[in-house]
């Protein structure tokens, strides 16, 4: 059973991404952020509504808000709605 998307789990879901998918994370920046020139992001929330991210760019931190397209359910939304976000960045043309 997913979790639903408490501060907890915001936690837990946020120190995954910035541990092990920093890669994905500069690119929900750079695509979803409006922030082409971002050179790196950390996740530091997750709510239903959307993502905060800090993002280095030209070697300063900046803070953006990337909204998703839908209010998410859970956590497996959560990680299921990153996945296709991802996946969507990286097709050609985006």
């Amino acid at each position: 059973m997913a979790d639903p998307i408490t501060p907890e789990v915001s936690q837990r879901i946020c120190k995954h991404m910035n541990e092990d998918h920093a890669d994905a994370i500069a690119l929900y920046a750079k695509v979803y952020g409006n922030t082409p020139t971002a050179t790196a992001a950390e996740m530091q929330s997750i709510d239903p509504e959307g993502m905060d991210l800090m993002t280095q760019v030209n070697g300063e931190a900046v803070s953006i808000r990337v909204t998703f397209d839908h209010v998410l359910q859970d956590s497996e939304d959560a990680h299921q709605t990153l996945i296709a976000m991802v996946r969507q960045a990286r097709q050609p043309g985006a």
